[in-house]
């Protein structure tokens, strides 16, 4: 019989709905996984077992009083540390905001709490966010559970590598670039970006994000099981009104045909050739559940949406960025941001409303493109998994590092949402596939995420040092 750490969070929420245990229990179990592995992998950052047997007391109160505990009741998950939670340090990985403790609770933490949920500790991300790797001078490295050569991702690293090993059953996580879609891939777990305005998201404790970030930043949840990531975006997506992108769109939208397209080399990106296998894999695997999938040899600019994500991201207050991380030291996010100087200067207000303009130009020629082919199957990344630090070892890893992440990186500048799935491993790394689908159609993702999951084995728990 599985323990209760492994079990998944629906796995977990059905079990304390039923008394089959308590939340006490399921929070006991989760901080004693951590407490066997999380000194390996240095995943989560801040944990205080004290409040986190607290809400689980609460929950059992609760539920032995009749009253609903929410979709995630007891079920204990984690949050990274760029968003608020009161009383804990909005550090987001740097040293210049250990200081800056929330007075109140981001929109984020507040669904999760709402849903019922035990927030177990805050996980870790490489300083400001800015790198698919996990390492910074306030906490230090970040391990990948499956394989410790291997990065963790980033930026929600920590939120991958403590899924991935147990440590709860749901993590959340945010991705602007890739962050939370790339660190599943490495990790190999099940991660979603949501569309830009499903999730809400508010950092009361730091100044207002610029525009770029606010048009392309967001929160998401990863987990082992599609089925828990579809749970985790009821629980992220419940309304509050402090984000005025937050769009309050059904989660399931109207019936659609089941007709996906693969494309395998997005604007000619060269792939792996394990890539290129589990992206057939997983097309075959839409094929069997019933769906009609067509190759590709073109779809929407990606590499223009790419480039022009950079601006958005980093051009927006990009000499103050480069500031902020000159005075916190951290070489991984001065190679990120001096290695994207060409990009990010000389961007006047004109040529940030031509960048305005053609996104407008590229959301429609996206949606149309969505009204075809309701799916597309793109890689997530072109390689495998990339060895720690990679970035860091010269010009060429770096450029390398950021051509690898095209379909990443291009995503968000639409706004649109993607589903990183696990597809297993490939020698002793982890694979899997992206799918893309209109906004606010998460629904898609989901359908076909499990689809894929179903004609598979389950994701396991990793064992770190086990290999």
């Amino acid at each position: 019989m599985a323990e209760i750490w492994q079990l998944s969070a629906s796995e977990v929420a059905d079990g304390i709905r039923r008394k089959a245990f308590s939340a006490v229990e399921a929070a006991q179990a989760a901080l004693d996984r951590m407490e066997a592995v999380n000194p390996v992998l240095n995943a989560v950052v801040d944990c205080r077992p004290d409040e986190v047997l607290a809400r689980a007391r609460d929950c059992d109160a609760r539920l032995a009083r009749g009253e609903p505990l929410g979709v995630l009741g007891g079920v204990p998950v984690t949050v990274k540390v760029n968003v608020d939670q009161a009383g804990f340090a909005t550090s987001n990985g740097v040293r210049l905001q250990q200081d800056v403790i929330a007075a109140h609770n981001s929109p984020v933490v507040d669904n999760l709490l709402r849903a019922g949920a035990v927030i177990l500790g805050r996980t870790n991300t490489p300083a400001f966010s800015l790198r698919w790797f996990t390492d910074n001078l306030l906490y230090g490295a970040t391990r990948n559970p499956r394989n410790p050569a291997l990065t963790p991702g980033g930026s929600s690293g920590g939120a991958a590598s403590a899924v991935a090993a147990g440590i709860g059953h749901l993590a959340h996580g945010t991705d602007i670039a890739g962050s939370i879609r790339y660190p599943a891939y490495a990790c190999g777990v099940h991660g979603l970006r949501p569309s830009l305005g499903r999730v809400a998201a508010y950092n009361a404790a730091l100044p207002e994000r610029g525009l770029g970030g606010q048009v392309t930043a967001v929160s998401g949840p990863l987990a082992r099981r599609i089925a828990d990531v579809r749970l985790g975006l009821q629980a992220l997506a419940a309304p509050d009104m402090r984000d005025p992108w937050y769009a309050p769109v059904p989660l399931d939208g109207p019936p659609w045909p089941r007709r996906a397209g693969l494309w395998l080399r997005p604007d000619g990106l060269r792939i792996a050739p394990e890539i290129e296998a589990v992206l057939r894999e997983a097309a075959d695997r839409l094929r069997d559940a019933g769906w009609r999938v067509d190759e590709l040899d073109a779809a929407p600019p990606m590499r223009e949406a790419a480039g022009l994500q950079l601006r958005m991201w980093l051009a927006d207050g990009y000499e103050a960025m480069v500031a902020a991380a000159e005075r916190e030291g951290d070489a991984g996010a001065l190679t990120a941001l001096k290695g994207q100087a060409e990009a990010c200067r000389g961007l006047d207000l004109p040529a940030y409303q031509a960048t305005l303009a053609r996104r407008a130009t590229l959301v429609r020629e996206w949606q149309l493109f969505f009204e075809r082919y309701p799916l597309l199957l793109t890689p997530v990344s072109a390689e495998l998994p990339f060895a720690d630090g990679l970035d860091m070892q010269g010009e060429a890893a770096y450029r390398r590092v950021w051509e690898a992440q095209l379909t990443q990186i291009g995503l968000p500048f639409m706004g649109l949402p993607g589903l990183a799935v696990a597809m297993g491993a490939a020698g002793d790394a982890p694979v899997g596939v992206q799918l893309l689908a209109a906004r606010y159609r998460e629904d898609i993702l989901l359908d076909a995420g499990q689809a894929i999951e179903a004609a598979g084995p389950p994701v396991g728990v990793a064992q770190p040092g086990a290999r």
